[in-house]
């Protein structure tokens, strides 16, 4: 076998697209040099590296992995402030890290790829910056959450405050004593409402529906414990083993409804309500009616305690409309209006998870397009390749682990089994691959089955869930995902 960053001399020479420079668009130009693959080009929409992390800046932002496991494997840091460290020292990390392996020079910044094409054995692609490029590889490392979903409320147009998404945070618009309203409870709404409802003059939360909320200390590492990982990097390592197995035991346990562990984590959510909510009426608003983890598990350590503040409301009656002065809610019951009076609206309202690379053009073999492959929804051969597209391979990608899992892990692990089958490319193997369709179809009908098992078909609405209410994500054990990940199998892929 070849040795990481050797190139033999009668191997194929291959140009590579990587788009999207977040996390798994670093991970992906580390390890292509690495392997000696150093033909390649990053296009990133943003002006910066991080993709998530540069699009997301609101406060009390944090990652809901611990930072020691949210972290690439080959690239271990000491110097994590806390267990879930915020969100401008998870960039500045991945901002580290391309800076050691030069993938800023690597990366062409604010041009967004609009189109790519499978035109005689190499993808043509183009940017809305009129940028064309020739490759024989493309790795969409485009991530899952970037597109921003906004609410179809009525009149959202007419609101004369400040309005943003919270991925858009608007930063010239000051909050300090401000009335403040929020729309949804998501993980980014709790960490809001745990971080600024002590600077805002009022802070109005709308809620549609109640979250469990796991209870999670997030201490700081003193520098002692820095010191002693910097000077023992085997402990490091060993932190970062026991998290993983950890998570993975946490993975098992969502995938089986009836699990003691999923036991465990709904006695845990529901002591934390009860023990920390001391008013029995909006304890009982705070209630979710469907399990704990059926919805991605949320994690704080302060939310109940910030929105029982005085100045804090949490209101539960249904958005009538949205006003120039504030949201107007109607009773249920009495079906009274009443008008919450905003100066600032912040729409906590998630993204549209189903989207991948979409809006962006993608033609593969014989002019299929990727419009019409996820016509009903996205589906791809174990996340990563798709019938029809060959030598496009998707990192993090339709159906792929993403609950409550580290997707570091995850793209590690895929990018190892997409380096297999660029080898295959480079030693002249195949000029073409791309999974068959009857892989991908004996997948999806495995993965669909495994899914009316889990904890998530439990009886909530979820952005897990696609159109016909199954999880759109992995539904086996992690285990499983790294046996799978070991190495591709031969008569899953068409070779050309």
């Amino acid at each position: 076998m070849q040795r990481p960053g050797s190139v033999d001399e009668g191997a194929r020479h291959l140009r590579f697209a990587i788009i999207g420079a977040g996390m798994s668009g670093i991970l992906s130009a580390v390890k292509l040099a690495e392997a000696g693959l150093t033909d390649f080009t990053i296009y990133e929409k943003n002006d910066g590296l991080g993709g998530t992390w540069y699009e997301n800046t609101y406060p009390g932002l944090a990652c809901d992995v611990p930072s020691h496991l949210y972290s690439y494997s080959f690239s271990l840091s000491p110097d994590w402030s806390r267990r879930f460290s915020p969100g401008a020292e998870i960039r500045s990390y991945f901002e580290r890290v391309a800076g050691e392996h030069g993938i800023d020079e690597r990366t062409r910044f604010g041009d967004e790829v609009t189109h790519c094409e499978f035109i005689d054995g190499r993808w043509h692609v183009e940017t809305a910056a009129g940028h064309q490029d020739v490759v024989d590889v493309v790795i969409a490392a485009t991530g899952v959450l970037h597109h921003p979903n906004y609410p179809d409320i009525d009149g959202l147009d007419t609101f004369e405050g400040a309005m943003f998404h919270s991925s858009r945070w608007d930063h010239d618009v000051p909050i300090d004593g401000a009335k403040v309203g929020i729309i949804g409870t998501g993980s980014t709404a709790v960490q809001l409402v745990g971080a600024i409802t002590e600077r805002v003059g009022r802070l109005t939360l709308f809620q549609r529906t109640a979250q469990w909320i796991m209870p999670q200390d997030n201490p700081a590492y003193t520098e002692v414990q820095r010191d002693d990982y910097r000077d023992h990097p085997e402990r490091l390592e060993e932190s970062h083993s026991n998290l993983r197995e950890m998570f993975g035991l946490f993975a098992n346990a969502i995938i089986d409804s009836d699990s003691a562990e999923i036991a465990f984590i709904e006695n845990a959510c529901k002591a934390n309500l009860e023990d920390n909510v001391h008013d029995p009426e909006l304890r009982e608003r705070l209630r979710p009616e469907y399990r704990a983890a059926c919805k991605r598990l949320v994690i704080s350590s302060n939310f109940y305690d910030a929105i029982q503040q005085p100045n804090a409301a949490l209101i539960t009656d249904g958005i009538e409309r949205i006003e120039a002065k504030g949201i107007c809610t109607k009773d249920a019951s009495t079906n009274e209006t009443c008008l919450h009076e905003l100066d600032v609206l912040v729409l906590a309202t998630g993204f549209h998870a189903d989207a991948f690379m979409r809006p962006m053009g993608i033609v593969g073999r014989d002019g299929h397009t990727m419009a019409e492959e996820w016509a009903d929804r996205p589906n791809a051969y174990l996340s990563i390749s798709i019938p029809e597209f060959p030598n496009f391979f998707m990192l993090n990608g339709p159906n792929g682990p993403v609950g409550n899992f580290s997707l570091i892990e995850v793209a590690e692990l895929q990018f190892g089994y997409i380096l297999a089958l660029i080898e295959q490319l480079r030693s002249g193997g195949a000029g073409e691959l791309s999974a068959t369709r009857a892989a991908m179809e004996e997948f999806e009908a495995a993965r669909v089955e495994a899914a009316k098992k889990t904890i998530w078909v439990t009886g909530c609405r979820s952005w897990y869930l696609d159109d016909r209410g199954i999880p759109a994500t992995w539904p086996w054990s992690f285990a499983r995902f790294r046996e799978e990940m070991a190495a591709p199998k031969s008569e899953a892929f068409e070779r050309r």
